[in-house]
């Protein structure tokens, strides 16, 4: 039974080695993890399934990491009502151990939801730099008062960008941290837009947002777990079971993506998963039998002969050297 602790452990392991198997094929300099929590909602009376008030119904609250090459990196099924970084330390600690164990540079990303104390100084501990949201407070509108205030001029109709950056601790604390600041205004709107982030890099101001606003990319994948491979149909009675339905659909996803990632050519690299599937696995096609050989014939209406003898070509790459 695949949900005998075993079985569900070696589960886990496979992804590991597959994700790891992915990262060699791939040139990096640099792995950025993002973390991100999601809804699966359910319908009926599962194990673990409670009311969220954040997503407004009743659902699983699972956790996720990827790397930022869209590698599932883990998951784990939590309870419906627990806080989003429930359980962030267990989660995150053998991922980025086993980078540590590489030797890569290493970066981090999170929303606001895993804005604690505790997380800073996990990555500081590590030497891994990180970006998160802070949600906002009276003190860190303190620090940016003249990026409140409206402008009386608008050269144009685009938004009025401003950025700022200063040492902050809050009190739970026990060392100041960079805090970087950037405020929105756009016109017809009567108060600005106004986020913080918490980083120990050493990037310009500008350059610590736009590697934060990365993170984005990772909601997406979420997106399409939840779209192309219905990872949110958990409806199993027993928690252990929906677990496992959840690890089998990890292994799924990763195995779309690094088709995409490290098969397809340049000029549809950028598909979707569910383009992935309707354009090259739901297509149609006819087996011819010859004596000595089976031929199948497919249509040039999504793709191409010469991009599909591309695909194959990249796959034959990636075969492990004989010996």
């Amino acid at each position: 039974m695949l949900t005998h602790e075993d079985n569900l452990n070696g589960l886990a392991r496979l992804n590991v080695e597959w994700v790891k198997r992915a990262v060699a094929k791939t040139a990096r300099k640099r792995v950025i993890l993002d973390i991100d929590s999601s809804e699966s909602p359910v319908h009926g009376k599962q194990e673990g399934a409670a009311y969220n008030g954040h997503f407004e119904c009743v659902c699983y609250h699972p956790l996720f990491c990827f790397n930022q090459f869209g590698d599932c990196e883990g998951a784990i099924l939590r309870p419906g009502n627990v806080h989003s970084a429930d359980g962030w330390e267990e989660f995150i600690e053998p991922i980025v151990q086993r980078y540590l164990n590489m030797e890569v540079s290493l970066l981090f990303r999170a929303d606001a939801a895993f804005a604690k104390p505790e997380l800073y100084e996990h990555m500081e501990a590590r030497r891994i730099g990180y970006a998160i949201r802070l949600p906002t407070n009276e003190a860190l509108q303190r620090e940016i008062a003249r990026l409140l205030v409206r402008p009386t001029e608008w050269t144009s109709q685009k938004p009025i960008v401003s950025y700022h950056d200063f040492a902050y601790q809050a009190q739970s604390w026990n060392v100041p941290r960079r805090v970087v600041a950037k405020g929105e205004w756009h016109q017809g709107e009567l108060f600005p837009r106004v986020g913080f982030i918490v980083t120990n890099l050493s990037y310009p101001v500008k350059g610590i947002v736009n590697f934060y606003n990365g993170r984005a990319t990772a909601e997406q994948w979420i997106k399409e777990g939840k779209y192309a491979l219905n990872w949110t149909r958990l409806s199993c009675h027993k928690f252990v079971a929906n677990q496992v339905r959840l690890s089998l659909f990890i292994l799924a996803y990763n195995l779309g993506n690094f088709f995409r990632r490290l098969a397809l050519p340049e000029e549809i690299k950028r598909w979707s998963l569910t383009s992935v599937q309707t354009r090259l696995i739901k297509i149609g096609g006819r087996l011819v039998r010859h004596a000595r050989r089976l031929v199948f014939q497919l249509a040039e209406v999504m793709v191409s002969r010469d991009i599909f003898d591309e695909m194959l070509e990249q796959i034959g790459r990636l075969r492990p050297v004989p010996g």
